[in-house]
């Protein structure tokens, strides 16, 4: 068990630069969609940029370092969810349609 005291940081340099690039991932998404043109890549590419957003977010603002390993852990797997999801729809669709269907 890690007995160290954590502190969270007071710098707003990294929570600033943090929101810069979380803006700029915003502004680029949607001229990557147009460049990609619905391709199977932009839904990975789309993926990627909503993992990163999520790890950037509990990384910098929610400060997920500093919770219990636990909530930790739940933060990551949730974080890591859509991402999957959204890989694995792109991918399998057809199958999960069929395990949605009655």
């Amino acid at each position: 068990m890690d007995t160290t005291d954590r502190k969270p940081g007071t710098s707003l340099l990294p929570l600033v630069a943090t929101w810069f690039v979380l803006i700029c991932l915003t502004l680029i998404s949607p001229q990557m969609g147009d460049w990609l043109d619905g391709q199977e890549l932009t839904q990975c590419v789309v993926a990627g940029i909503i993992w990163v957003k999520g790890s950037l977010v509990a990384r910098h603002f929610i400060e997920a370092e500093q919770a219990h390993p636990f909530i930790r852990n739940v933060l990551r797997f949730f974080i890591a969810f859509t991402p999957i999801a959204i890989v694995l729809t792109t991918f399998f669709g057809d199958t999960f349609v069929r395990f949605a269907t009655l």
